[in-house]
């Protein structure tokens, strides 16, 4: 493909993502495809010759399309959502276009210290403490996903406990790690990568707004240092994937400290929040977490995926994951005057996420994410009080951000049938939790072009399938 050829086609596939984005409302949010459906379509092998660019986007549209489940549909609101604008789009496509391996300082300087200088502006954006930022102590690092966070924290928190002994000699026995029962699954994964073992990750019981209970937490560590354990990584939850429980910071803080155990604070979600000063208290305390997450990929326009990682203390985290192979050596890294992302995550390749965040805070501006973060909290509080207006139904946990969690009032069943009404409708997708052992239907708002007429439009639908499955 010659440069006027890629401009040629890079025009009209830009123009197919703009018509899309037009019409993603019309779509069906959730995908009716069978399994094996776009596999039946597809040719059993690669053609032998080259085919026309023309041909490859046209089959996007007629068998790619169909197969999607339009997580930027305005109706989409499931789990919570990957939202995206269209700044980071064009920024993702910068990136692919510079094809920049980001491994090593050296092998691309502006994308290590374009990360470094973003992740300082978003940690100032949202009243991190110095120590987080690259002028303190620690810093940030973009990983994918939360999950690999949790990973890397867990990981320099077992070093830290050892002595550097799990890294060196695999010596990871005996070492316990503790999270609420509402913590993100990734906690549990992530005990299983690093050697402690899913038999050693204390699941602690929390309280009626379902947030780790801290004297639980205490108790759990003094039993198993009692019992000849290592208590290394305490992972607290800043707004739970089931409802956006809070868990204390100030209490779990005090309880790490005087236990001398690393705290990792999960905001995936509502670490987002804290761009706006008033949604700051969810996270107090966290000047004395060891590590911190957030997603700006899932509720700040930035693509998926982007997690921005902190650590209060960089060089727990590089003793347990840097290693300098013969062909990785240079003059800037041997002269110790740069950062080499390599030793801020478990691969070694990186890609120049930095552009999309970048892209995105320049575009829109703290001020235009701010007024994107309240209006989907406004949206949200709106539909809690319909809910709450409406005799059949309840509202089973605090509405603390953009994630209201409800259901009908009485069994379980009714619920599971509204769900599947709502979902095989095709105008709005929800999911489900269980809490306290109740089937409950969660309502996150955070689709990038969700607007008060789509909330309104599945409150509609909501009782419309709820009259329709009384008897």
């Amino acid at each position: 493909m010659t440069p006027d050829e890629f401009r040629r086609h890079g025009y009209a596939t830009v123009d197919w993502i703009a018509s899309y984005l037009e019409r993603v409302e019309s779509f069906p949010v959730l995908s009716a495809v069978m399994p094996g459906a776009l596999r039946a379509a597809l040719p059993a092998a690669p053609p032998e010759d080259g085919e026309p660019y023309e041909a490859i986007l046209a089959d996007v549209e007629r068998l790619i399309l169909p197969g999607i489940t339009h997580w930027q549909s305005p109706n989409f609101f499931a789990y919570f959502s990957a939202n995206a604008s269209p700044p980071a789009m064009l920024a993702e496509l910068v990136s692919a276009g510079l094809g920049v391996q980001g491994m090593l300082w050296a092998t691309s300087p502006a994308c290590t210290e374009l990360e470094t200088h973003v992740l300082d502006w978003l940690a100032d954006a949202l009243g991190l403490p110095e120590a987080f930022t690259s002028r303190g102590t620690g810093g940030g690092v973009i990983q994918d996903t939360a999950s690999s966070a949790t990973l890397c924290a867990l990981l320099a928190a077992r070093d830290r406990a050892t002595d550097g002994a799990a890294t060196e000699r695999g010596l990871a026995a005996g070492l316990t790690a503790y999270a609420s029962t509402q913590a993100h699954s990734s906690v549990e994964k992530a005990v299983g990568i690093a050697g402690l073992g899913r038999a050693h990750l204390r699941l602690i019981e929390v309280d009626d707004t379902f947030a780790m209970r801290p004297a639980a937490l205490d108790d759990a560590l003094r039993a198993d240092r009692a019992a000849g354990r290592t208590p290394c990584f305490v992972a607290a939850t800043i707004g739970t994937t089931s409802s956006t429980a809070m868990d204390p910071l100030p209490a779990i803080v005090e309880i790490c400290r005087r236990h001398g155990v690393w705290l990792h604070v999960d905001a995936a979600l509502a670490g987002n929040a804290a761009i706006c000063p008033e949604f700051r208290q969810f996270q107090d305390g966290v000047a004395g977490a060891d590590s911190y997450c957030v997603n700006p990929h899932k509720w700040l326009l930035t693509n998926f995926d982007c997690d921005a990682f902190y650590v209060a203390d960089r060089g727990a985290l590089l003793r347990a994951l840097s290693i300098l192979p013969e062909y990785l050596r240079n003059q800037a890294t041997e002269a110790g005057a740069v950062i080499d992302y390599r030793d801020w995550q478990v691969p070694l390749g990186r890609r120049f996420r930095a552009l999309k965040l970048w892209f995105v805070m320049r575009s829109y501006g703290l001020a235009g994410l701010r007024q994107h973060i309240r209006h989907h909290v406004e949206l949200a509080r709106r539909f809690a009080d319909w809910v709450r207006a409406d005799a059949r139904f309840e509202i089973v946990a605090p509405v603390a951000l953009n994630l209201v969690c409800f259901r009908l009032r009485g069994d379980d069943a009714p619920n599971e049938r509204l769900l599947a009404a709502l979902t095989d409708s095709g105008q709005a997708f929800l999911t489900h939790t269980r809490l306290a052992g109740r089937y409950v239907l969660r309502l996150a708002v955070g689709a990038t072009y969700t607007t008060d007429r789509h909330v309104e439009a599945v409150w509609d639908r909501i009782r419309e399938c709820a009259t329709a499955l009384q008897p």
